[in-house]
């Protein structure tokens, strides 16, 4: 007899304050996530911290990728996890690195070179007298996953512009090179406070902590 896996469950479900598993192993990533949670009362644990392994992203979109990742770390665990994708979406190079972001930057999480690869394809994409489109935005889609395959998505969007070259040494990734609309400071120059809460990622939070708080 073949055992029929839990459905999941439809809706909302509550989360209590405690331990939660953080799927990344990006310790640029648990920092800013843990400044959001610890608030709320929860102790984020990366999966890089309990040796879990990341599994392959073969989705096609940033929630379909967050989604595995917190799959994958909630049934390894035995425990909740929330995982984030997410990327830089730049006009000029029809939204690419999208998904790819963290891969350009290749398996030594080399982002100089991923930032010098967005801006050697913006300028080989330049429209007549050189005229660069350096619209761009940061796409965040933050997943909370159960063991038992339940999942909740939660997406935020910044606009913004592309600057040449790299500003600030703060925040990681992309964050040099982005500067959000309304702002004249990159993700890489702000004070950690001020990009928490404006970024892709604290918008999604924002949705996040809303079902949390509900």
């Amino acid at each position: 007899m073949v055992e029929t896996p839990p459905k999941p469950a439809a809706g909302h479900r509550k989360l209590l304050p405690g331990r939660i598993i953080v799927a990344t192993h990006n310790p640029g990533k648990l920092k800013e996530i843990k400044d959001l949670l610890s608030p709320l009362g929860f102790r984020p644990a990366s999966a890089g911290e309990l040796g879990l392994p990341e599994p392959e992203e073969t989705e096609t979109t940033f929630r379909g990728n967050a989604e595995l990742k917190a799959l994958a770390a909630a049934k390894a665990a035995g425990e909740p996890a929330l995982a984030d994708d997410s990327g830089l979406a730049a006009d000029g190079l029809s939204g690419a690195p999208g998904i790819y972001s963290a891969r350009w930057a290749g398996p030594d999480k080399d982002f100089a070179a991923a930032m010098q690869k967005v801006e050697d394809g913006l300028a080989a994409e330049a429209g007549p007298g050189g005229d660069v489109d350096r619209r761009a935005s940061f796409v965040s889609v933050l997943s909370l996953a159960w063991p038992d395959g339940h999942v909740e998505s939660f997406e935020g969007v910044v606009r913004g512009q592309l600057v040449w070259p790299p500003r600030g040494g703060r925040g990681f990734g992309y964050d040099p090179i982005f500067v959000p609309e309304g702002e004249t400071q990159t993700f890489g120059e702000m004070d950690p406070a001020h990009k928490h809460a404006i970024s892709h990622r604290a918008l999604a939070f924002a949705k996040l902590k809303a079902r949390l708080e509900a």
